[in-house]
């Protein structure tokens, strides 16, 4: 089996181009959080011409809403949510920077596209181990949107999160390449 690759955020081009569907990756740094709710917020700030709360370049956005810490912990169970909620979004936010996004399940066509056109890679997350995923982050801090509860978009610093490449910069789709591999 291939050694994990490291990778910290903020993302460059040459970080995602060299990635390929199945590595297996180890994120470091800051990973913001963002659900359905919060995209779409972020969209009508993006189309009304305001700030954003963070800045996108290079980043990369967990969906994910995480339940309450308990003492001792950044956050509760940390699992992922499934990505194709957020699909009518992405588009956009990749073409203002955008670098990767982590979630559980397919991503459509136009979501795929733009992560060519813009470099950029969807990792899935192990959905069901929320309690695992939550190990890897060290501190969670809401910056934006609190009454959205578990879904207020949060900063998050991460150490060695366990992710797999799902879709690349380069067309690869390993929800396709998989069954395909399986379907004989």
């Amino acid at each position: 089996m291939q050694e994990a690759i490291r990778l910290t955020t903020p993302l460059g081009k040459e970080d995602v181009d060299k990635l390929r569907i199945g590595d297996r990756v180890l994120l470091n740094g800051v990973v913001y959080t963002a659900r359905d709710a919060a995209h779409k917020r972020l969209i009508q700030l993006i189309e009304a011409g305001e700030s954003l709360p963070f800045d996108l370049d290079g980043q990369v956005i967990y969906y994910v809403g995480p339940s309450p810490a308990k003492p001792g912990q950044a956050v509760g169970a940390a699992g992922p949510t499934t990505s194709y909620r957020m699909d009518a979004y992405a588009p956009t936010l990749m073409a203002l920077g955008l670098r990767g996004m982590i979630g559980k399940g397919k991503r459509n066509d136009a979501v795929k596209d733009a992560m060519r056109t813009h470099t950029a890679v969807y990792f899935a997350a192990i959905g069901g181990a929320g309690a695992l995923m939550a190990k890897s982050i060290l501190k969670a801090e809401v910056i934006a949107y609190p009454e959205l509860g578990p879904e207020a978009i949060r900063r998050l610093e991460v150490e060695n999160f366990p992710v797999i490449v799902a879709n690349d910069a380069h067309g690869g789709d390993l929800y396709e390449e998989g069954a395909r591999a399986y379907a004989r």
